[in-house]
């Protein structure tokens, strides 16, 4: 029995500090990772991340300012009838003109030096009623163009020459305020 005290007493502690060990390594990793505290309520979800707010919408472009710088409306010799070659300008202009509401006009309509003075003054006249009549139907308000006749007065070219006399038919559009 002496023989078997002395080698299974230090066998059970050699086992013992083995198994204990084992144990000591175990609750090492545990102590790591603490259990969850079940008396305390868990914190609430963080809430979630507020959305952007919105860029704010870039300020509109300022209209471009109207372009009152319109050319002569030409006419036949003779005659008060517009030329279809004539509408591009036209349609261009009365798009300026409705820009601004606000905004008067007035068509100045010439002659060349063929014919009556008085002739000359009624047919000039007629061609700036013909401009207006067609701004008028593009949307232009009657009220904001006004004419005005002016026979053969202010030439832009000689009347003694045929190219100079169809320059001088003509009807002048410019902006009155």
């Amino acid at each position: 029995m002496k023989i078997l005290k002395s080698v299974l007493t230090p066998a059970i502690i050699l086992s013992a500090l083995i198994t204990m060990e084992s144990c000591h390594a175990k609750k090492k990793v545990v102590q790591q990772t603490p259990p969850p505290d079940t008396t305390k309520p868990a914190p609430p979800p963080p809430p979630p991340p507020a959305p952007p707010a919105p860029a704010p919408a870039p300020a509109p472009a300022p209209p471009p300012a109207p372009n009152y710088n319109f050319s002569n409306i030409q006419f036949e010799f003779d005659s008060s009838i517009l030329r279809t070659d004539a509408y591009p300008s036209l349609d261009k202009a009365a798009a300026e003109m409705k820009k601004d509401p606000s905004a008067t006009f007035v068509l100045n309509g010439y002659a060349s030096a063929e014919g009556t003075p008085e002739h000359n003054m009624t047919l000039s006249q007629d061609r700036a009623n013909s401009v207006k009549v067609y701004l008028v139907n593009s949307g232009v308000p009657a009220a904001n163009i006004s004419t005005k006749g002016n026979g053969v007065a202010n030439p832009v070219a000689d009347n003694s020459t045929e190219a100079g006399r169809i320059l001088n038919r003509r009807v002048e559009m410019k902006k009155s305020n």
